[in-house]
């Protein structure tokens, strides 16, 4: 066997040895956490260099999409506040996040538009931008609350901005000055799938050491938002996958509105919010991965049978 069909076998458990990587080995992490924006800069670009700027639009998904996250991050946030302001605000981020800026390496390679993704991805990351520090401001009891609305968006555009608009900015100056580099790397889709397994190892590593770090009488209250990261998971994956099915890409769709920027997430908890309910999106981490590591497994299944 060889080292591609080895590879093949390999990827629909790459997530999963990814997260447990994550959770065996949290305690080195910190030192290697630096690399984590270069790998997902580099895990994009290589994304980005296989979309053609004549499919990249704003369409009725896109909007739908982050309508979606808008509505139901206020309505689950008053929903639970009279049961519970922590659970209310960890349930209330994993909807407000916006779309993770790695959901277009899972979107290829289930067959999705790439395209679509990155559009949902940027209408999403404004849309936090621009409403997030008015919501999070209002409802917030972590120390960013009393951050004036200009200060609150510098600070969340500087932190997902360069990572959506720089390797996208890259990947179409390198179609324009560098056309051999681009398409090379636009030929070799299956590196970003690596990039963002070996991105996760670092990402869960800190959730887990930031879980392991609260008082063990807070234990129930993190069981409690974790089932409920998982909900709402859940909810948006079957959600965009209807809205998708319904604007005719369920692939693009279910990604776009289910798979998160859950470190955006806990660092807009840990700072606006109150820090234990950044439990749920640390969470969210492990849901959405096992989401996607279902969907991979499924589709790489089918492409065998389909080639016996």
């Amino acid at each position: 066997m060889n080292l591609h069909n080895t590879l093949q076998r390999l990827k629909p458990w790459m997530l999963p040895i990814a997260m447990v990587c994550g959770i065996l080995f949290h305690g080195v992490i910190g030192a290697v956490q630096f690399l984590a924006p270069y790998l997902i800069f580099t895990m994009l670009l290589i994304t980005f260099c296989k979309i053609e700027p004549s499919e990249f639009r704003i369409s009725r998904l896109t909007w739908s999409v982050v309508a979606v996250q808008l509505v139901c991050s206020v309505a689950v946030f008053f929903v639970l506040k009279p049961l519970s302001a922590d659970l209310a605000e960890g349930t209330m981020i994993c909807f407000l996040c916006p779309t993770a800026t790695a959901a277009p390496v899972i979107t290829a390679m289930l067959g999705g538009s790439i395209a679509t993704v990155v559009a949902i991805s940027l209408l999403s990351n404004f849309m936090l931008a621009a409403l997030g520090p008015l919501f999070l401001a209002y409802i917030g009891s972590g120390a960013g609350a009393g951050l004036s609305f200009g200060h609150a968006f510098v600070i969340i555009l500087s932190k997902v901005g360069p990572m959506v608009l720089g390797p996208l900015a890259a990947a179409l100056i390198m179609r324009a000055v560098w056309p051999r580099a681009h398409n090379a790397l636009a030929t070799r889709q299956a590196l970003s799938f690596y990039i963002w397994a070996i991105s996760l190892i670092l990402v869960v590593g800190r959730a887990v050491t930031f879980a392991m770090a609260e008082p063990a009488e807070r234990i129930p209250e993190m069981v409690a938002l974790a089932m409920l990261a998982g909900g709402a998971c859940v909810f948006q994956f079957i959600i965009g996958r209807r809205l998708g099915r319904r604007f005719g890409d369920c692939i693009a769709g279910a990604q776009g509105l289910g798979q998160k920027n859950t470190v955006l997430a806990v660092w807009l908890a840990t700072t606006y919010l109150n820090p234990i309910s950044s439990i749920a999106p640390a969470a969210y981490i492990a849901w959405q991965n096992t989401i996607n590591s279902l969907q991979i497994y499924l589709k790489s299944k089918k492409e065998r049978h389909s080639g016996d």
